[in-house]
């Protein structure tokens, strides 16, 4: 039983017994006391004042009396006005703390039966990852394991976009400037070579236009008569009646790119369940179209094209089908979201997609509801907030993104130079350090994301986020590893760590208390992180925690505790810190560290 139900439930039984009234425990409100009072968990009183007729002071006192004298789990209480200020025994707590350090699965919730899908990524093959996809990766990855620690079952899923305009535009700008480079015989990573396509004919339209304008064509209308741009629709054209060149410059640019991906995402510790690709899923919803026009949810212009009016809803007319049969983004996404939901037998869809996708999302649901899809409320859009560098957007067309190989390749060599300005590591060997400088480098890239609320637009720093001190991945990693220092002194002069040693004479001191009181939150933050789909919430846990065991350890003598029993107890308290860490973090994908 948590100490908030501990209370409710006594002081349900209190007030019956004072005042002759029956109330719910769940209707009492308790949380964690302030930290200018004393005590542990706090009553409010006010909503109880029907019941007394009596002051607030007055009926925190008469409840806060019984409850001392009732429960010996209660050492001791005081009434602020209307605050029931409780503080619990020295018995209570061990008691507490023995239950978290026997319980191997603690902070895993219990199964909840439902399985859910978490949709990231989605890159198209026209460009490398970069930093918003970086944020898009973690936030997925991340959304997942919170999601399974919460007893779900969850698949991750990505949906690669690997046709289009866009695409074309790649594949013809090769054609033309490429040189027959490829990825053996230039060296570049297929991603980044096919990415410098895109780049070249954004270059080259762009010249294009001006000339168009300078030989006196209005800009907008040059912007549309561009040759390159024509030539690029007519590529796609062929694509989609299956030109066999075209098809096969696609197949091999294309390949060149997913080995790119594949590379970046073992870089960042990513995968999926299920992989589907666009050329594969962009016909899925045509069906789904004649069905909503057969029922008269859609209706079909005098020029073909299809439309859901949804202007009754106060959204607008929203197009699912051109005017000659092709189909578009919405159109795909009610046909996959139709076969994932029948072939998964899916409880939810969690869509990890940028908030400028609002809008599209809103759309999906409501069409699919109008379809008569009962699930269509079980779709999800979490909705994550842009990545901003201190001089503003990326922009892939103008090649001014972060580029996700060469910010993990950064964030190693920050993570290298800062351990080696330690010199802690003389005694490590090269391979132990080449790890660690990974380890620490992605921890710090991923807990630096992971920290801000999804729906927040971020300002990336990659020098504050590698400093071992403050609200970092390091500082969060460097304590785990203080930790794991100690455990390992104390083993090799025979002190063990075993709650089971514990004696029940230990009185656990006032800091001792509120690592407690942190470990025993835990399960409830991950609750909490589940319900908000927001990992920020156990980033912040994890530094809270970090932080508190610090101050403890500058404060207290562990491995010079002269009682053994006291000294043995300190070193389970402190193990199951590091677990906590380690649970809290591996939700977030950040490994922690045993030496650094």
């Amino acid at each position: 039983m948590t100490p908030e139900l501990f209370i409710q439930v006594k002081a349900a039984e209190a007030i019956k017994a004072l005042y002759g009234a029956e109330i719910k425990p769940s209707d009492l409100q308790v949380q964690v006391t302030r930290k200018e009072f004393e005590g542990d968990y706090t009553l409010v009183i006010f909503p109880l004042l029907r019941i007394s007729h009596s002051s607030p002071e007055n009926t925190g006192n008469a409840i806060g009396a019984w409850l001392q004298s009732n429960a010996p789990e209660i050492a001791s209480y005081n009434s602020v006005k209307g605050f029931l200020n409780i503080s619990f025994s020295a018995l209570w707590w061990m008691e507490l703390f023995a239950a978290i350090a026997s319980d191997g699965n603690y902070g895993q919730l219990p199964q909840t039966g439902r399985r859910i899908m978490v949709e990231f990524s989605s890159p198209n093959t026209n460009k490398p990852l970069h930093l918003g996809h970086i944020r898009n990766n973690l936030l997925g990855d991340s959304v997942s394991r919170l999601l399974k620690a919460c007893g779900n079952e969850v698949i991750k899923a990505t949906l690669v976009n690997d046709r289009g305009i866009h695409i074309c535009k790649s594949m013809l700008a090769w054609e033309k400037v490429g040189e027959g480079k490829t990825p053996e015989n230039s060296g570049i990573k297929g991603d980044h070579l096919v990415g410098d396509c895109y780049v070249a004919f954004n270059d080259l339209y762009t010249k294009e236009v001006k000339e168009l304008v300078a030989s006196g064509m209005g800009e907008d209308e040059a912007k549309k008569e561009a040759p390159i741009l024509k030539e690029a629709h007519d590529m796609l054209v062929k694509w989609e009646e299956g030109d066999k060149q075209v098809r096969d410059l696609w197949s091999m640019m294309n390949g060149w790119v997913f080995k790119g991906f594949d590379e970046t995402y073992k870089a960042l510790g990513i995968s999926f369940d299920k992989v589907d690709y666009e050329h594969d899923t962009y016909l899925l919803g045509k069906e789904l179209v004649q069905k909503g026009l057969d029922k008269g949810v859609f209706v079909k212009d005098p020029d073909g094209s299809v439309w859901c009016d949804l202007t009754a809803d106060g959204l607008d007319r929203k197009l699912v089908l051109r005017g000659d049969g092709t189909s578009v983004y919405i159109t795909q996404d009610l046909g996959t979201a139709e076969r994932r939901f029948s072939e998964y037998e899916l409880d939810s869809h969690v869509y990890v997609v940028g908030n400028e996708q609002d809008y599209h999302f809103q759309v999906l649901k409501l069409i699919l509801k109008k379809l008569g899809f009962g699930w269509a409320d079980q779709i999800y859009h979490l909705s994550y907030g842009m990545v901003e560098l201190p001089e503003g957007k990326m922009k892939s067309r103008e090649g001014t993104v972060v580029d996700a190989d060469d910010l993990i390749q950064k964030m190693y060599e920050e993570a290298k130079a800062t351990s080696e300005e330690s010199g802690k590591l003389a005694d490590m060997s090269a391979g132990e350090k080449e790890k660690l400088y990974h380890m620490i480098g992605l921890g710090a890239l991923k807990y630096f994301i992971m920290k801000v609320d999804p729906k927040k637009t971020m300002l990336f720093n990659p020098k504050e986020s590698i400093d071992f001190n403050g609200n970092t991945g390091p500082f969060i990693q460097y304590t785990h590893a203080r930790i794991c220092s100690i455990l390992r002194k104390a083993d090799g002069q025979g002190y063990r760590h075993d709650p089971s040693v514990i004696g029940s004479s230990i009185v656990p001191s006032a800091k001792e208390i509120r690592l407690i009181k942190l470990l025993n939150s835990l399960p409830s933050k991950v609750a909490e992180a589940g319900e908000a789909f927001s990992p920020a919430v156990l980033a912040n846990y994890s530094y809270d925690l970090a932080k508190e065991f610090n101050q403890y350890y500058h404060d207290t003598q562990i491995l010079r505790e002269p009682d053994r029993t006291v000294l043995e107890f300190r070193l389970a308290l402190i193990w199951n810190v590091a677990r906590a860490l380690e649970k809290a973090m591996g939700i977030l994908g950040i490994e922690l560290p045993e030496r650094m």
